[in-house]
């Protein structure tokens, strides 16, 4: 006898239908043909022990199980619970109408449990897409798939619930969730807040400049001055993912396994800090079957990284593509897959190896040209895709111990929110193009006009400053972001002053 029961693949972050054909007949060998990994070789004997407990028995007769199309690599676990249902189906101890009508997915334990799966999201999605009425899947997954809409799904804990539903001998709600009551309740939630930070009033002010535009931001400075700190409440101040976004990212934390059981829709920005000795394929993602890296991981939200000239020189070149085009794609010889890749890069280091140079009150220990080595680890074409460059000071006693309440991240937010609204009407034709970070150097000449008066000021500051020519660039988008954050249409010279500030390691000796 001939069974058919639906599952799904995971390609990149979305999914296609993968057809379970289980055939019985004579002979005693189990044999599973289509292309699967170990794991999925491995199934059987985890279904074999998990339909005993059930009180089932295992067919000893010739079972062949094909996952269709048979030219797609099929990998992981969570086949077990499709392949087990057709199993019994095909054998006679399972009577069902509904096969045809359900996706299952879910990894079976020896005792039957089902176990956690990867990408229910995006398996849901498919599901709806291909017009099936519901998915059966762990119910550790089951707030996660029930984000769409028109779609029943059943979390279910065991292989024993999953043949009594099929059987309909016993009753089972589907899992509601309301999308929109979800992202809406959670979206303004976040733990980190500026008012707990004192001082660094100007770095406050970079960081409200990198939001507003998307910009990338580098922060220079010794150990203990709040790098780390701030730069941690930068996703507060960013403006509230809006619900495609936040399907968008979920999806992405669905494929890596990194969504929580409690999860159902992810309303944060997320905000990724990898250590420095982090691999360039745990970075940007891939592996013998590839998995989404930090940088995709990082998508509209905030990428991390602390005491750059520390990761790896070739690690940190594998973002040059990422930072530009906004994804990344990773190659196989059999395959190829597409990960997304938006977000913004926010870096700190020390100015030194010791840590103190240029620093009001501690001296710098190390020998000449030890500074320069040091800054030599990030190249000029990764420093070229980082549009702020600010140097962060140590607080001193007074501002350490002041009674003075700073400004909460929620102030500054309204500030950013009303600027990326700005920039959202500017955009509007320009399909992809969001902020002003995002823009190509053709673009910035039309839309970053500045006067003659202007144009002499970046003169003398390239000239006098010794800033480099790729500094120019930089300099008009973060002058047009401050404009908009101060609500004027043309860039003044005040616009450019600042943003000529904050390109201190574009300057000429700067490291002696």
């Amino acid at each position: 006898m001939l069974v058919k029961t639906f599952g799904s693949a995971i390609y990149g972050v979305d999914a296609f239908t993968i057809t379970i054909e289980v055939g019985i007949g004579a002979g005693n060998k189990y044999h599973i043909v289509g292309l699967p990994d170990n794991s999925v070789k491995e199934s059987l004997r985890r279904i074999e022990s998990a339909v005993q407990t059930a009180g089932l028995r295992m067919p000893r007769q010739k079972i062949v199980v094909n996952l269709a199309p048979a030219d797609v690599k099929k990998e992981g676990s969570a086949y077990d619970l499709p392949i087990a249902i057709a199993i019994l189906a095909a054998s006679g101890q399972l009577e069902s109408t509904e096969l045809g009508n359900f996706f299952m997915m879910g990894e079976l334990s020896l005792d039957g449990g089902l176990q956690p799966i990867k990408g229910a999201l995006p398996i849901a999605i498919q599901a709806k897409t291909a017009g099936f009425r519901g998915f059966i899947l762990p119910k550790d997954n089951s707030r996660e798939a029930a984000v769409v809409s028109d779609l029943e799904v059943y979390g279910m804990e065991n292989l024993i619930d999953v043949i009594a539903f099929l059987n309909k001998s016993k009753s089972f709600n589907p899992v509601v969730i309301d999308t929109r009551e979800e992202f809406y309740r959670n979206v303004n939630r976040y733990e980190q807040d500026f008012c707990d930070v004192k001082g660094q009033e100007n770095i406050k002010r970079a960081l409200e400049i990198a939001a507003a535009g998307g910009h990338n931001l580098i922060l220079i400075g010794p150990p203990g001055a709040g790098k780390t700190m701030l730069a941690k409440r930068l996703p507060g101040i960013l403006p509230p993912l809006n619900l495609q976004e936040a399907l968008e990212t979920t999806k992405i934390h669905s494929v890596a396994g990194k969504l929580s059981a409690a999860d159902a829709l992810m309303t944060e920005r997320p905000y990724r800090s990898p250590h420095h000795t982090i691999s360039d394929m745990a970075l940007v993602g891939g592996g013998a079957n590839p998995q989404p890296g930090e940088i995709s991981l990082a998508h509209n939200g905030v990428l991390f990284l602390d005491e750059l000239p520390e990761f790896k020189r070739a690690v940190l070149e594998v973002m040059r593509q990422p930072l530009e085009d906004r994804k990344v794609t990773i190659s196989r010889a059999r395959m190829s897959v597409e990960y997304p890749a938006s977000f913004m890069l926010i870096a700190s280091m020390n100015p030194c190896p010791c840590g103190y140079y240029n620093h009001p009150d501690k001296e710098c220990i190390c020998g000449p040209g030890v500074v320069q080595k040091y800054l030599s680890k990030i190249s000029g074409p990764l420093l070229d895709r980082i549009d702020l460059h600010v140097e962060v000071t140590p607080v001193n006693f007074n501002e350490l111990t002041s009674a003075t309440k700073a400004e909460k991240s929620e102030s500054i937010r309204n500030r950013v929110i009303k600027a990326r609204n700005e920039q959202t009407v500017r955009f509007s034709n320009q399909p992809g193009l969001h902020y002003n970070a995002q823009m190509a150097p053709n673009m910035v000449r039309s839309i970053c006009e500045i006067d003659d008066a202007g144009r002499l000021l970046i003169k003398k500051a390239m000239e006098k400053l010794g800033l480099s020519a790729r500094a120019y660039d930089r300099i008009l988008k973060v002058s047009r972001t401050i404009a908009d954050l101060a609500g004027s249409a043309e860039i003044e010279l005040e616009h450019l002053a600042e943003a000529i500030h904050y390109r201190s390691l574009d300057r000429e000796n700067w490291a002696g």
